[in-house]
């Protein structure tokens, strides 16, 4: 009787587990809502090349991309803020702090210094969304009011890149409300002075960090898209009970009725800058 033997099991026959996609590899777009190549996605500098659409950088991406490498000198690193209130909502403000700080890496919502843009010196400051919605509370304030103080006694072009999504800080009450008076009396110092003050608005730029510094610039300059307003869009709605206009509140929107002077890509922002700079003799 004949017998079949099984042949031997192979390297090629043998059962391997399937090799998954390794994390972080993509990265989904918040406009299109399509998977972007995370390395193409930063070559872009974080825009989504199907749509456009300028996803959030932080502030240190921002420095990185907008000041040549190497020239950024921070000033006012070691402010702090405290909890002068003893605040509270579901936690406690002095611990929400020490959260953020842990999880960002920032002591607070706003990094401020000294830089080259294309090899002219300026005075950058930039608020970062990912620190309690970039609101602006005592720390940020003062950080600001201070690099508008230097800009003025170095007579340095000042660049502010605003990210503050909850423009003044709840938490600190009076004490956050009065930063925005600050910052503008500093401003309207610097502009006596003779000053360039550029102002770039970013998604998002709203409440009392847009109804102060971030329209007072020389130049407003803002990103494609971007949200940019006082109360947000869906508050007005839910207020007055009537539909708004399409892309309310957008770069797009607010460039077309007059409130921004112009709206450059963040692949060609470092160029605008320092030929703003160059026009205006600074």
């Amino acid at each position: 009787m004949a017998t079949t033997e099984k042949p031997e099991a192979t390297p090629a026959m043998t059962r391997r587990p399937k090799r998954g996609v390794p994390e972080g590899l993509w990265r989904r777009c918040p406009g299109c809502q399509g998977m972007i190549y995370r390395q193409e996605a930063e070559k872009r500098l974080g825009v989504c090349p199907e749509c456009d659409y300028h996803w959030y950088v932080s502030a240190q991406q921002r420095i990185c991309q907008l000041l040549d490498d190497g020239t950024f000198e921070e000033w006012e690193a070691h402010l702090e803020p405290t909890d002068p209130l003893q605040f509270a909502d579901k936690k406690p403000y002095a611990e929400r702090l020490k959260d953020e700080q842990a999880r960002t890496g920032l002591r607070d919502a706003a990094v401020t210094g000294t830089g080259m843009i294309r090899a002219r010196r300026v005075a950058f400051g930039v608020t970062d969304s990912a620190f309690i919605m970039g609101s602006m509370g005592s720390v940020v304030g003062e950080k600001l009011a201070r690099l508008v103080e230097r800009a003025t006694q170095q007579q340095l072009p000042l660049i502010i890149v605003s990210g503050s999504g909850g423009g003044a800080r709840m938490h600190e009450g009076i004490l956050s409300l009065m930063q925005m008076a600050k910052v503008s009396a500093a401003l309207a110092r610097y502009d006596q002075a003779g000053g360039l003050y550029i102002s770039v608005l970013t998604n998002p730029t709203m409440g009392g960090v847009a109804a102060s510094f971030a329209l007072l610039g020389d130049l407003v300059i803002a990103e494609p898209k971007a949200l940019i307003g006082f109360a947000g869009p869906r508050t007005i709605k839910a207020t007055i009970g009537t539909e708004l206009p399409k892309g309310f509140q957008t770069s797009e929107f607010l460039l077309e009725h007059g409130f921004i002077d112009r709206i450059v890509r963040r692949q060609d922002l470092k160029s605008e800058i320092a030929r703003v700079i160059d026009y205006c003799g600074k």
